[in-house]
């Protein structure tokens, strides 16, 4: 496996070794051993499967009780997946990075606590995103980001997208600069 840095510190693509032959191809999406060799030691506690159809945004989302990093691959269609650094200790404090994500290639994004994440379907068939979570899911501590806030200033490749009544009432980034949580060490 192939493990990049990227230009937000913590974040982590993660290119698997594949081997194709006539029928397809096979690789290991993760590999605990080979993980460790790149000093990445997370213990995952939970895995999560989600089906979105074309024209979905899912996000941008965080958990600021029970943080949770996120190991996100997809495994059918197409997405542009996105992290949001909220670590206001880090000079990337409300930058973003994207990504394309698909069946066609392993590609996995390592983001860890400390981001909010979102994703948007590309093409014109369902997206497959398998995501392994270091910490349990807490609807209690759960929060969102409006997806579209200026102030991000992401470059989403879709118009108009399909969203969750959640998502499409999340505040803009400015409540939680407002918020006790924009300067609190919540995401360790």
């Amino acid at each position: 496996m192939i493990h990049r840095n990227l230009p937000i510190p913590g974040l982590m693509l993660i290119e698997p070794k594949e081997f194709h032959d006539d029928r397809g191809f096979f690789t290991e999406r993760y590999n605990q051993e080979s993980f460790a060799k790149e000093d990445f030691n997370e213990k995952f506690v939970q895995d999560n499967f989600s089906r979105s159809l074309p024209g979905v945004l899912r996000g941008l989302h965080y958990q600021f009780d029970q943080p949770q990093g996120k190991l996100v691959s997809c495994s059918r269609g197409r997405i542009f997946d996105v992290a949001v650094d909220l670590r206001h200790t880090e000079p990337t404090f409300g930058k973003y990075f994207g990504v394309e994500l698909s069946g066609d290639k392993t590609l996995a994004l390592w983001i860890p606590a400390g981001f909010a994440h979102g994703f948007c379907v590309l093409g014109n068939e369902p997206a497959d995103v398998f995501y392994k979570i270091n910490s349990p899911y807490n609807a209690k501590g759960e929060f969102a980001l409006r997806w579209d806030d200026s102030r991000f200033a992401i470059t989403w490749p879709l118009r108009n997208p399909k969203l969750s009544a959640k998502d499409a009432a999340a505040p803009e980034f400015e409540s939680y600069l407002a918020s006790p949580l924009a300067k609190k060490v919540w995401w360790k």
